[in-house]
């Protein structure tokens, strides 16, 4: 099988969920670091990567095994699981409708919910040029409210797996999204739970090599970057530029 190319940034969780679900699949892959911004060539609101993805985020994947370019980490995930995943590997936990409802509702809470209300909090904490208090107020009780969900949904089973029965393609959407919550100026102290599932994940070795892959492709491709997760300089640049365009 030839490798995946994962168009990807290491700061953003979307593209680390697809890395995750590769390592989990032992599907080989490699990866593409972009810029955030309107660079022609390095950013994602540029013309080369338009012509990968038309609405200018990450991730995308092409796969020349098959011919298939998919963007929207949702959709990659589900193209990743019906390409690659014949054995159910990442679910769903059981062979009933219920079962795959159970896995899609979790997986489109966080694609719906939890991540666009994460990366809300950390746009006006970090990157909105105008100081808005009230708009990070509201977004950081909205992700409060969205680990309130997940706390009590952990309660259902052993506490390992967000869908009880086992890891899944939903613990790979969520677990970017949880593990950065200090720098998004969150707290998980209050959910112990939450914590507890964390602290499981960050030990899985799938999880352990897809990070490790990614930082590795930042260091070769944008040392700026791989500083550590702290405010993106192209992206703090890009907002600077659209308020100086009026």
């Amino acid at each position: 099988m030839k490798p995946l190319l994962l168009h990807g940034h290491a700061t953003s969780p979307n593209p680390l969920k697809i890395a995750i679900a590769c390592q989990y699949l032992g599907v080989p892959y490699k990866i593409k670091v972009w810029e955030f911004g309107p660079d022609p060539r390095r950013g994602v609101k540029g013309e080369d990567y338009a012509k990968i993805s038309p609405n200018g985020r990450l991730p995308a994947v092409e796969d020349t095994n098959t011919g298939v370019l998919v963007w929207e980490s949702g959709a990659i995930m589900n193209y990743l699981k019906c390409q690659y995943d014949k054995e159910g590997l990442l679910g769903p936990n059981g062979p009933t409708l219920q079962d795959q409802v159970d896995l899609e509702k979790w997986e489109y809470m966080i694609v719906t919910t939890l991540g666009p209300m994460t990366g809300q909090n950390v746009w006006f904490k970090y990157y909105n040029i105008v100081k808005n208090d009230d708009a990070v107020k509201r977004y950081t009780k909205q992700v409060y409210r969205c680990y309130d969900v997940l706390e009590r949904q952990l309660g259902e089973g052993d506490g390992l797996s967000i869908v009880p029965g086992g890891i899944t393609s939903v613990d790979c959407h969520c677990e970017p999204w949880i593990r950065p919550a200090r720098y998004a100026g969150l707290t998980d102290e209050k959910y112990p739970r939450i914590k507890k599932w964390l602290a499981f994940m960050a030990e899985q070795q799938p999880v352990i090599d897809a990070y490790q892959k990614v930082k590795e492709a930042t260091t070769l491709q944008d040392p700026e970057t791989a500083r550590g997760l702290q405010p993106d300089l192209s992206l703090m640049r890009e907002a600077q530029a659209e308020v100086a365009q009026g």
